[in-house]
């Protein structure tokens, strides 16, 4: 395609991107379709899964009354043959092929050239797009190609189009329409409450709709006002500083910004959105969204490339406006939190009295704040596609976090039910209580002590309550991500020495800083286009041996009167990263030594969860003392399959074939040397995938401490024996959903499928 299609074809896309609802954007598709090809008609036609039917939706060519109304079989005519041969059919004369199917309501008796291509999602048609021509012709090359990509590349916008517009029309009616959204299951429960939106800072995107008051009118567009000349301000000064350093030319781009910035196209219409009862942050990002949508649509180029300028204005202005006006909203019942996408420190700002479930639309089952809220026995669902994030504040809203669904506005009738629902689990809970003070040991005697997964001093009491024997995992990176700066040596060793205090005698394993990936700390940004294969953990940490040294000193120091203490490097690729680490540890311990300070040498564990470390493990068994399998990330990077990406999620597996091979395998290795096994990624607290650990032999298992009872009553119901036996059964197998099914099964049979719902 000529580069002048091509743009042509990215602002279609982006108008049906920016399209409020699914018949506008599909207006949009046929419109623009007819008009680059020069064809003489163009239609979509959607499937109705409900009727097994293809039905138009849309045409510019056709006779306007026959949409809603066409309807053809799945199999029936060329529309058929597209959408089950899932490929474009070009023929010059549709009316000679043995499949077509000739209509009157469409007056297409004069069309002859057919070229029809399939919309398709995640590996489903959802419809098909036809354009037609009078002349007995097939469409060129060109033409096909072009057609294709716009399919290709629109299933998803008209998805959300869809979801867009049938949302937006629920939330705004008067009744008790209620309707369901799905997505990954973060931690499982169930709970009712008051959307609380959260959005990041100057993300415009993510601002909420927010109405106000008549008499708040005036200080909203004072505020407005205020952000501007700061920014206006901003830009005179960034003049300044680069004058003399770049030539007049490009210092005339800044007067050029504030020419853009004073506008009066932007601050007008700002200001009359604000006059008409929005708030001055939504008021911004309508008025920058419509800018934007202005100069993208433009032919020229250099023209279009302004569009990011306006962003950038938009931002900037936001910014300023969010230092005025705090984000932070009173909290005085039960609340959901809702977000694009949650950080742990939004996660951190709500009383843990009133927070009862969080949503989060971007992000994984496997993702930071994922796996906080499980630690703390909080329901939460990540992921959910096309959310409507900023409509929702208010809104009372019930989370499954078993099965990964949202209800928003819910009927009465659906409420009775999921507080029936609430009850239950509240009594399943009271009956796994019971087990907290009992031994976590198997029918034959085995005893596989559970740790917890920690990072936040909160969730000590949560931990100790539900009987853990110990942490096995606690992410130091957390005090680091809800800070503005690095804390120093002293402030890192009072938090390592509560949580060693409290947990005393009982082992604590510190995993050293973990940042990178998908953990990045705000003031130490780390940019790569292949974060989870780039630098991260223990290579951050060598690479930056004064960050590394302070937090081993700060956790030694904290070591100084309970010895309850373990330390774990994460991220081992190389025993040469071992070697390196270790002679920092000694220079540290050295140092304190020297200082007077006596402390005991830690002893120092692995973090299995790259595949170079599941082959090294004779030469790390040599070096460190123990090891833990982190299955998150061992799943991860066997797979290749990024946790954190929902076009994957369903090839992400801690059961697949490949993973329980190498876990096995890892085990097996460090038993011969005498080296304890633990593993504390998320398989762990999963009923199902501990019950596979158990038949391998590992130690010692860590999870969230909301998992560790509905895990003990599984360890607690079988013997190793059995599991031993099952476990021989899943090697032979080929299908992770097959090896996930043979634990399920046994696990029913049991009679433990209620407890251990996830």
């Amino acid at each position: 395609m000529t580069n002048k299609i091509f743009d042509t074809l990215r602002n279609i896309i982006q108008d049906v991107n920016d399209a409020s609802e699914l018949q506008q954007a599909l207006n949009i598709i046929v419109q623009r379709t007819k008009q680059v090809l020069h064809a003489d008609a163009v239609s979509v036609y959607f499937r109705d899964d409900k009727a097994d039917q293809l039905v138009l939706m849309a045409t510019d060519g056709y006779n306007q009354k026959a949409v809603g109304k066409l309807k053809f079989n799945l199999d029936e005519g060329l529309i058929g043959v597209v959408l089950n041969q899932t490929e474009a059919v070009n023929i010059k004369n549709a009316q000679t092929h043995p499949n077509y199917r000739f209509v009157t309501e469409t007056d297409e008796a004069s069309f002859h050239g057919f070229l029809g291509v399939p919309i398709i999602q995640h590996r489903r048609a959802l419809g098909v797009l036809v354009v037609r021509q009078t002349q007995q012709r097939r469409f060129s090359a060109n033409d096909e190609t072009f057609l294709v990509t716009l399919a290709a590349q629109l299933a998803g916008a008209i998805s959300h189009a869809k979801k867009a517009g049938e949302l937006t029309n629920l939330l705004e009616e008067d009744d008790h329409t209620s309707f369901v959204m799905s997505g990954l299951s973060g931690s499982p429960g169930i709970a009712i409450g008051e959307a609380l939106v959260v959005f990041p800072p100057a993300s415009l995107s993510a601002v909420p709709d927010n109405a106000i008051a008549e008499d708040e009118v005036e200080d909203q567009i004072n505020a407005f006002m205020d952000a501007v000349n700061n920014v206006e301000q901003e830009f005179k000064e960034l003049s300044q500083l680069m004058a003399g350093t770049i030539s007049d030319e490009e210092l005339g781009l800044f007067d050029a910004f504030c020419l853009m910035l004073k506008s009066d196209t932007l601050l007008d219409a700002c200001i009359d959105r604000i006059k008409a009862g929005q708030w001055v942050q939504a008021a911004l990002r309508e008025t920058i969204d419509d800018h934007v949508k202005q100069f993208n649509a433009m032919e020229d180029a250099y023209l279009r490339e302004r569009a990011a300028d306006i962003k950038d204005l938009g931002r900037r202005i936001l910014m300023y406006l969010q230092k005025q006006q705090t984000s932070s909203q009173p909290v005085t019942g039960p609340v959901v939190l809702v977000g694009e996408e949650v950080s742990v420190s939004q996660f951190s700002e709500v009383p843990l009295k009133h927070l009862v479930a969080i949503i989060s639309s971007k992000g994984s089952a496997s993702s930071h704040v994922a796996i906080l809220s499980n630690a703390l026995g909080i329901p939460s669902i990540m992921g959910v596609d096309d959310f409507p994030v900023n409509k929702i504040k208010g809104q009372k809203i019930i989370v499954d976090g078993y099965n990964g669904q949202i209800h928003v506005k819910p009927t009465a009738a659906i409420i009775k039910e999921f507080n029936r629902l609430i009850r239950d689990e509240k009594s399943r809970n009271a009956e796994l209580n019971e087990l907290i003070d009992k031994p976590s040991e198997t029918l034959d005697g085995v005893q596989i002590p559970l740790h917890v997964n920690t990072g936040l001093l909160e969730d000590i009491s949560p931990s100790l309550k539900s009987g853990a024997e110990g942490v096995g995992l606690y992410r130091t990176e957390i005090p680091f991500l809800i800070r503005d700066g690095f804390p120093g040596e002293d402030e890192q060793a009072k938090i390592y020495q509560q949580v060693l205090k409290r947990f005393s005698p009982r082992p604590v394993t510190f995993r050293t800083l973990d940042i990178g990936g998908d953990k990045a700390l705000p003031y130490f940004p780390v940019v790569e286009d292949n974060p989870f294969l780039g630098w991260r953990g223990i290579r951050i940490m060598l690479d930056h041996p004064e960050i590394f040294l302070t937090q081993i000193r700060a956790i030694l120091k904290s070591n100084k009167f309970d010895n309850n203490l373990r330390l774990m490097l994460p991220m081992i690729s190389d025993v040469r990263e071992v070697d390196e680490a270790i002679v920092l540890i000694k220079k540290a311990h050295e140092e304190l030594s020297n200082e007077g300070i006596d402390v005991p040498y830690p002893v120092i564990g692995v973090m299995v969860e790259v595949p170079s470390a599941v082959y090294q493990m004779d030469a790390l068994a040599k070096r460190v003392d123990f090891f833990s399998i982190g299955s998150n990330d061992l799943t991860q990077y066997l797979l290749a399959v990024d946790r954190n990406n929902k076009q994957v999620a369903d090839l992400y597996s801690c059961l697949h074939p490949s993973v329980i091979n190498a876990i096995q395998h890892v085990v097996t290795v460090a038993h011969k040397h005498n080296k304890t096994i633990s593993v504390c990624g998320e398989m762990a607290g999963d009923p199902v995938s501990a019950l596979a650990l158990i038949g391998m032999g590992v130690d010692s298992l860590s999870m969230s401490a909301g998992s560790l009872l509905r895990v003990k009553l599984v360890l607690r119901s079988f013997t190793q024996k059995q599991a031993k036996k099952l476990l021989d059964e899943a090697l032979l197998m080929e299908n992770a959903k097959r090896i996930r099914l043979l634990f399920s099964d046994a696990i029913d049979q049991a009679g433990l499928n209620l407890y251990i719902k996830q």
